[in-house]
């Protein structure tokens, strides 16, 4: 029985009907246990027809096993297959009709070419290899075509010419009526025949030409097989050196007259100084490198192509894993491994039998056995790829032994199950376990990934919790990476916990678990089920097979440009749970909790995804991680919370942003930013109480400056005290939206800021009480819209997961950003108008006021005259803002952010409230009434008459009103008239005033004077 273990698990490997992957069209045939086993492949599929008579169900398990899958009916290449086999019984098929698509070969592979595509509308098209050739004594040039099956002229793929010798080694084509594109070689010149060919199909061939000297040998190969050969070369000399390559023309002079142009499409094309063996081309074909000897290797970028040529990509089929899978079994047949050899040893002790497929659990433990015992004898020697890839076929075909009719099994005990699945984790532990990192790399193009195995898991024991729990309710099965435990109880109207744990870590508090919500298994009762099931596994060592330098896919969640997006890796163990109601799977939601397993390098911070592993995701490749369903209940310090609406195996992915700043940084700018809005918030209430007690004009202008101020001082306070609010969900939430709407106001007044101040630089004809209501309606009506809509649209992820504040991670942020940064473009062309019309004034001033002046005057001018309006205008408009666009860039700008803008209110003050004209001018009105009035305490007044010789137009006078707050209230004396006046004398003192009364009488009129001198002075 020498033999008979490990033939049946390397044979099965090639032999059913079984769809590979995609090569070229021909047959091959493998020596296998039972007779021969025909290959048949085809440049889409690689077919096998197994010698050997099974039940769908293992036919169809034995497939999986050799991951592939059973045909379809719909596959025209299977009738090839039986014909050439000439078999005339019957075969499994599945119905393709009765699926939801078309099954995919796992073993399906494709691989993106850059090509060059050479169009028909034009014969002009050539790429100039740039590279200088030696002489060759020996030469092999492979290239990828696809030709353009409507061309049926003679058309050159590739010309090499010399300067001393034009058609020193070319290839061309020619379409027949057959349907065929006949190749021919010109060598030194000579025009060799048309023999090789290939189907004139439209699609990819490759094509190798090999030439040596010695001999005069030559060879043209199609798709890896020799299609032509001879030796009637001149053998007398080298093909010279220094020539030029040309893809697509015939050269009829060195490097020019092009004729015989290529229609289609050219990639890979390779060239070796020496001439390529069968097997050297094979491997080209498999997309395989030979990289011996080679002087030219495929790369665009050492090409010089005529504009009508054009760069596509090509989609190239390679059958890696089907020869991947040939090579691992023969090498294993010639030198088994030190596991096999063992493995070997053991089976023929005890006389085990394999057959195509296992049909008893027995028969499943009893190989399971000998496997444990092997690998414990070899641990030292550890496991090689091609051994990993045999204990992956073999938990494939044992976890679908469970499913299948026990029809040998019926005294098989609880214990021997329970011994069953044990060996069955060891196996699988042994080949996930991290020490196998490395080793995946090399059956990657084999095995889907370390998930296969996690699926063959979940298989098999969810087959088997039935004979498992017959005589338990809780099951526990341990081994260094994987811990499964299976609970069983009864739906009764008090439930036992659900939650599942993983193995205890460094930090006890934080544990990988997963739970089942009570109110879940309670719908299962009154939905009328009686039995619950769970089965519950943790991987503790499956995060190194994600190679942290191969990102997952996946789009970042912060998409406000506040950091820089590096990839996003796996950072959890996997958990998962399986429910079974009366032993029937049942999709439910669940929460779990993972420890976070990946330490922030210096300059990154992490942030957690929920997801899952999605095995319908791109089947092809066994899956893929999906998020759909799963979102954050919480994110903690070193774990995060999660919730999922269905049970399948779950992890955290973590999202690797650049860290824009340090803790002692982010602290810095939250005490700024505090600081910062206090004191603005101050500079904003000032103003209002300025503008509300001083009593400045009424005007549109004042009218704008007060609504703005209230809407931003309100949003800075609220604000201020958001954080207040995030403990409470409600209150957060409202926050939120108040945030929204009263920041939303801010930059909208910020734009009738700009309007307003475009109506003053261009005429607008439109009145003032009209134009107010516009402005009304842009201030507080679009907010109050713009915020309306968002709230109905995006209710249910308006506001972010951990501070109150629109939801960064959605499409929901635009609702702010996008009128921002319209409002900012919309101010700043109006700042770049005003500066343009402040220039051209001071400009016109310069030269009326001084035309003569000196160049540094005016340049002084100018330069002030474009600073002023920039300085006093840029917080006013929000401009300011614009730096929040380069935040991320670095940690100066957000200082220079912050300040700027958290100040906001500071600068409005000054602007508004210091260096507004007509808030001074309002003060000094009231600080001279409170003088004028003060003039009725002052006391001693003295009387004078004028000297004759001072003439009394040296006094300036007014005629004062009756309403006028200047004029003085003191008594008048007796005969006096009853008209007064109020003159200001320039020689007194500026806060001294002057008051005269006219005496009527017959003469001269006497003036009567007194001074006043305010009281307190």
């Amino acid at each position: 029985m020498m033999g008979t273990l490990l033939t049946g698990l390397i044979l099965f490997l090639f032999e059913v009907g079984c769809e590979s992957e995609p090569t070229h069209a021909v047959p091959e045939r493998v020596e296998g246990s039972n007779g021969e086993t025909l290959v048949y492949l085809t440049p889409h599929w690689a077919f096998q027809l197994v010698n050997d008579s099974l039940s769908f169900s293992r036919a169809d398990s034995f497939c999986r096993g050799r991951f592939s899958s059973l045909i379809t009916s719909d596959q025209k290449e299977v009738l090839e297959l039986l014909r050439q086999a000439g078999l005339h019984s019957s075969v499994w098929v599945r119905d393709s009709s009765r699926v939801a698509s078309k099954p995919v070969a796992l073993s399906q592979q494709y691989l993106q070419f850059s090509a060059l595509k050479f169009p028909k509308e034009s014969r002009e098209g050539f790429a100039h290899v740039n590279k200088s050739f030696p002489a060759l004594s020996s030469v092999s040039v492979c290239v990828r075509v696809q030709w353009d099956p409507w061309w049926s002229e003679v058309s050159t793929i590739f010309s090499y010419a010399a300067p001393v010798f034009t058609n020193e080694f070319q290839l061309r084509g020619q379409a027949d009526m057959q349907g065929r594109i006949l190749l021919a070689l010109i060598i030194h010149g000579k025009h060799l025949p048309y023999k090789a060919s290939f189907p004139n199909d439209g699609a990819w061939h490759q094509i190798c030409v090999t030439w040596q000297q010695s001999g005069g040998h030559w060879a043209t190969y199609v798709d890896g097989d020799r299609k032509d050969t001879g030796s009637d070369t001149d053998t007398s000399r080298d093909i010279y050196g220094d020539g030029i390559l040309i893809l697509g023309q015939d050269q009829d002079s060195f490097g020019g007259n092009f004729t015989e142009p290529f229609f289609g499409n050219i990639t890979d094309l390779n060239v070796w100084n020496m001439s390529l063996e069968s097997h050297h081309v094979r491997l080209l074909n498999e997309c395989s490198p030979v990289t011996q000897d080679l002087l030219f290797s495929w790369n665009l970028e050492l090409l010089s192509s005529h504009p009508v040529v054009k760069e596509v990509q090509a989609r190239l089929f390679c059958p890696e894993r089907y020869l991947k899978m040939k090579q691992m079994s023969d090498s294993q047949s010639s030198q088994p491994t030190a596991f096999m050899s063992q493995l070997m040893k053991l089976s023929n002790q005890s006389q085990l039998m394999l057959p195509s497929g296992l049909s008893s659990l027995a028969q499943a433990s009893a190989l399971l056995d000998i496997s444990v015992q092997a690998l414990e004898d070899t641990r030292d020697e550890g496991l090689q790829p091609a051994d990993m890839m045999s204990l992956i076929q073999l938990l494939s075909l044992t976890a679908d032994v469970p499913s299948q009719p026990f029809t040998h099994d019926t005294n098989y005990s609880q214990d021997n199950i329970q011994e069953l699945s044990q060996h069955f984790i060891s196996l699988a532990d042994s080949i996930i376990s991290e020490e196998d990192t490395l080793k995946w790399q090399a059956i990657k193009e084999v095995v889907n990934g370390p998930m296969d195995v996690v699926k063959r898991i979940d298989h098999m024991v969810t087959s088997l919790s039935p004979r498992l729990m017959a005589e338990t309710n809780h099951l526990t099965i341990r081994s260094p990476n994987i811990k499964l435990v299976v609970q069983q109880q009864k739906l009764q109207e008090v439930f036992r916990g659900s939650s599942f744990c993983g193995p205890e870590t460094e930090t006890p508090t934080i544990l990988d678990c997963i739970s089942v919500p009570h109110q879940k298994m309670q719908d299962l009762h009154n939905n009328g089920f009686h039995k619950l099931t769970l089965v519950n596994m943790w991987y503790g060592s499956l995060r190194p097979f994600f190679n942290p330098e191969e990102n997952i896919t996946m789009e970042p969640t912060v998409t406000d440009g506040s950091q820089r997006y590096l990839g996003t890796i796996l950072g959890s163990s996997v958990i998962s749970t399986t429910v079974l109601g009366d032993d029937q799977p049942v999709s439910m939601a669940v929460r779990f909790q993972l420890q976070h397993r990946v330490q922030n390098p210096d300059g990154t911070v992490y942030d957690p995804v929920c997801a899952f592993w999605d095995f319908n995701l791109t089947p092809d490749a066994g899956g893929w991680w999906n998020t759909k369903g799963c979102e954050i209940v919480s994110k903690q310090y070193g774990y995060t919370v999660c919730y999922c609406n269905h049970t399948t195996n779950f992890a955290l992915l973590l999202q690797v942003y650049e860290a824009q700043r340090s803790p002692e940084n982010e602290k810095a700018l939250q005490v700024l930013t505090f600081i910062g809005c206090g004191v603005s918030l101050c500079g904003l209430l000032f103003t209002f109480i300025l503008f509300i007690s001083v009593g400045v004009p009424k005007s549109d202008r004042t009218t704008v400056h007060k609504n703005l101020i209230v809407a931003l001082g309100v949003a800075e306070l609220l604000l201020m005290c958001s954080s207040w609010a995030s403990e409470n969900e409600t209150a957060c939430f409202l926050v939120t939206a108040l945030l929204h709407l009263l920041f939303m106001a801010s930059f909208s007044w910020m734009l009738v800021e700009g309007l307003l101040l475009w109506s003053k630089v261009v005429s607008v004809n439109i009145s003032e009480d009209r134009r107010m209501k516009v402005y009304y309606a842009i201030g507080w009506g679009v907010p109050v819209l713009v915020v309306g809509v968002t709230l109905v649209i995006s209710m249910d992820k308006y506001k972010a997961d951990d501070h109150c504040w629109l939801n960064v991670k959605t499409d929901t942020i635009w609702a702010f950003v996008g009128p921002v940064i319209f409002v900012l473009a919309v101010n700043a062309v109006v700042l770049c108008r005003v500066v343009m019309v402040t220039v051209s004034s001071a400009r016109r001033r310069a030269k009326m006021l001084s035309p003569s002046s000196a160049s540094k005057m005016q340049t002084y001018d100018l330069t002030w005259a474009v600073t002023r309006p920039v300085l006093i205008l840029l917080p006013v408009l929000g401009l300011t803002w614009l730096c929040g666009v380069l935040v991320h860039l670095s940690v100066v700008v957000a200082y220079i952010f912050i300040a700027l803008n958290s100040f906001q209110g500071l600068y409005i003050f000054l602007v508004y409230a210091v260096y507004n004209s007509e808030v001074r001018n309002a003060i000094k009105r009231i600080k001279e009434k409170r003088k004028a009035l003060s003039f009725t305490n002052c006391s001693q007044p003295t009387s004078f008459l004028p000297s004759q010789r001072t003439p009394i137009t040296s006094w300036g006078h007014s005629l004062p009103t009756t309403s006028s707050p200047e004029t003085s209230e003191t008594s008048v004396p007796a005969g006096t008239t009853s008209t007064s006046m109020v003159i200001k004398n320039e020689s007194f003192r500026k806060e001294s005033f002057v008051s005269f009364f006219l005496n009527p009488g017959s003469g001269n009129q006497v003036v009567q004077l007194t001074g006043f001198k305010p009281s307190g002075c």
